[in-house]
């Protein structure tokens, strides 16, 4: 995965399963699916447009739950008991536009080149079932207004009945007016976007009061369902109550994961004030744990914020890194060094760049 931003030995993307007979693995480079013959031979590239187009094909959909399951699955990948995938049959696909964030399902036909998209607009489809002894096909189909209620249908998949309605309650209640796109540039000059969600009752031209929510990259998100929860951060309870949401994305440069933070969310909430949509005057930023911690360095570096709230926040990465994880019984070395952290070494052999990066020296 050399789209990873971590510091050390780069994971490999998710494998997708053999194939029925055993000659060819399935494997993406994050975009495409490629069909790999495991005894020798050229790679052929199965969906052919997703690297070109900047669409993710994000895993092909297992409608016969005995087909091979991908690592850490159902049976692990390439279990003794799994069938494989059947590549002389029609393959779907889940499908994602980097850029515009359309979400769709498209379709692979054997001895056909590309791939046919079945649907493929402004929404999230996430779940596909076939039953065992029909071809009959139930989907989900989600946007920012939609529940995913399951649909039925034919292998084409056109827009069937829908047969369940499993968020009746949603039409008394207040709701966001829609998401849109906030293009911008960190300070490092990378390309970025953050998802807007607009009020309930939005309109044109007035503006908002608007919390920022971050975690690394959240855009993914942008056509699924805002469903209300109990706990924690929850865009519904903003935008029903009048507040604009921004989830901004961030890419992370190596010993600067605080100043990282502010290098792509300050420019994010710029953006996002131009829209005409944010009071730039009644701006807060809320986060948890990793997005507490750039919660809480980000209040030291910029006055943009008029309120924060930061949940289980890391604030000095030196005496953490010592320190013992309560939850696993392990040291706290790991997260700086080899995960979120991102740093390279120890605080004793990278002190500067430590300190650089701990809320608690710049309060």
């Amino acid at each position: 995965d050399v789209e990873d931003d971590h510091n050390q030995v780069k994971p490999p993307r998710q494998p997708f399963g053999w194939s029925k007979d055993s000659s060819a693995v399935l494997l993406s480079d994050g975009w495409d699916i490629w069909k790999v013959p495991v005894a020798g031979g050229a790679a052929v590239n199965l969906t052919a447009n997703g690297k070109k187009d900047q669409i993710r094909y994000r895993r092909p959909f297992r409608l016969d739950p005995d087909e091979a399951a991908p690592a850490g699955g159902r049976g692990g990948f390439g279990a003794a008991n799994d069938k494989g995938t059947d590549l002389n049959a029609p393959i779907y696909l889940q499908a994602f536009a980097e850029w515009t964030k359309k979400g769709g399902v498209g379709r692979i036909e054997s001895g056909k080149a590309g791939v046919q998209m079945l649907h493929w607009d402004d929404a999230e489809y996430s779940t596909l079932l076939k039953a065992k002894n029909a071809d009959t096909y139930l989907y989900t189909r989600e946007t920012y207004k939609d529940f995913p209620n399951f649909r039925m249908s034919s292998p084409q998949l056109e827009d069937g009945p829908q047969i369940t309605n499993a968020d009746p309650q949603q039409k008394d209640l207040l709701w966001t007016s829609g998401v849109k796109i906030v293009d911008y540039t960190s300070a490092k000059g990378d390309k970025l976007q953050g998802a807007l969600w607009l009020p309930a009752n939005y309109v044109p031209g007035k503006r908002y009061p608007t919390l920022v929510y971050i975690y690394e990259k959240l855009t993914q998100a942008t056509n699924q369902f805002p469903q209300p929860a109990f706990n924690g951060f929850n865009i519904a309870h903003y935008t029903s109550n009048g507040y604009a949401v921004l989830e901004p994305d961030i890419v992370y440069k190596v010993n600067d994961p605080g100043m990282s933070a502010v290098w792509c969310v300050v420019p994010a909430v710029k953006a996002a004030i131009a829209t005409g949509v944010v009071d730039a005057a009644k701006v807060g930023i809320q986060g948890h744990s990793w997005g507490g911690y750039q919660t809480a360095f980000l209040v030291t570096q910029t006055d943009v914020f008029h309120a924060a709230v930061a949940g289980a926040p890391l604030t000095d990465m030196v005496s953490m890194y010592s320190l013992i994880y309560k939850n696993t019984g392990g040291g706290n070395g790991a997260i700086f060094e080899n995960s979120q952290g991102r740093f390279k070494g120890g605080f004793w052999e990278n002190m500067e760049s430590y300190i650089r990066n701990s809320p608690v020296f710049h309060a």
